[in-house]
């Protein structure tokens, strides 16, 4: 008789560990800067409404104006990953190896609105968003908000190895930035804003995390973000897939609306060719897999900023 552990594993076991994984995995940062929105057809199209008027005196009778609108659309793909397994290794299996591949076959899948929202972010300086400008841009406008840019610079001795006090500036001068843009109708647009997070590449993961966290700045200077602590909110993520050497990138992640739109016309689930299925007897190999229908888009370039060290 086998060793418990060596007993084989169902198709509804294998599955049921799949789903057990999707359930518990998570990029938490991922819902922090994107709105998930469902989709039920192969395209959606946003509108996106101008703001309304701020108050005025009344004098002269009412004048009314007509809100803005644009609109733009995103189309759902869809994506898989699939893992083979053979039938003599799931018939002697050690049910912990399975758990192993099945675990990274799900971190695929979980990672996946991840990649593709670092792909955005990559791609901000150079891709269009609703104003029909790049979404990280030094030109934006719309209706009386003025010129504005969410593209800054900030000094720094060596461009690719900012000190922990030329982050801080950095960090600040971006905050600085969102909590100043203004709406199309001319009114601040971010003024309860408190919690933002900011993007770095591994290169910046040690400047970054102490220029929030640390008490002391260089030389024993004050160092102005901690000094904020309960004003705002700053959240330090270290994104592996950012090759910028010398950006980062700060969102605002305290509203409902975000600076991406995470679109799902089907969520995430698992499926499979089992021991008994014709694919499994046809070609001695079973079949597990994930799929995940959707895809993303840019929104509120007003809740995001882009800093190149100069």
């Amino acid at each position: 008789m086998r060793p418990q552990q060596y007993k084989k594993i169902t198709v509804d076991g294998i599955r049921g560990l799949i789903l057990a994984a999707l359930d518990t995995g998570s990029n938490a940062w991922v819902g922090d800067i994107a709105m998930k929105m469902t989709s039920d057809q192969e395209n959606e199209t946003y509108a996106w409404l101008g703001n309304v008027p701020g108050m005025r005196e009344f004098i002269g009778g009412r004048t009314p104006k007509e809100i803005s609108e644009n609109s733009f659309t995103i189309s759902n793909k869809d994506y898989e990953t699939t893992l083979a397994f053979r039938n003599k290794d799931v018939r002697h299996d050690k049910l912990g190896m399975i758990k192993i591949r099945i675990g990274q076959l799900v971190e695929r899948a979980l990672d996946h609105p991840a990649k593709l929202l670092t792909s955005l972010l990559l791609a901000g300086a150079s891709a269009l968003c609703y104003d029909g400008q790049y979404f990280f841009d030094t030109d934006h406008s719309e209706g009386s908000s003025g010129t504005q840019s969410n593209s800054i610079t900030s000094a720094a001795v060596s461009t690719t190895v900012p000190t922990v006090d030329e982050m801080a500036k950095a960090i600040m001068a971006a905050l600085q930035a969102v909590i100043g843009f203004k709406d199309d109708q001319g009114e601040p647009m971010n003024q309860s804003a408190t919690a933002f997070q900011v993007q770095v590449p591994v290169t910046f993961m040690a400047t970054a995390l102490e220029a929030v966290t640390a008490l002391l700045g260089t030389g024993g200077k004050s160092n102005t973000l901690p000094a904020l602590k309960g004003k705002f909110t700053v959240d330090v993520v270290v994104n592996p897939r950012l090759t910028w050497t010398t950006k980062i990138a700060v969102l605002r992640t305290d509203s409902a609306a975000k600076p991406f739109i995470l679109q799902e016309e089907m969520p995430a689930d698992a499926d499979g060719f089992g021991e008994t299925s014709e694919y499994a007897k046809e070609h001695g190999k079973q079949l597990y897999w994930v799929d995940w229908s959707g895809n993303v888009g840019y929104a509120y370039w007003q809740h995001a900023c882009l800093v190149t060290f100069v």
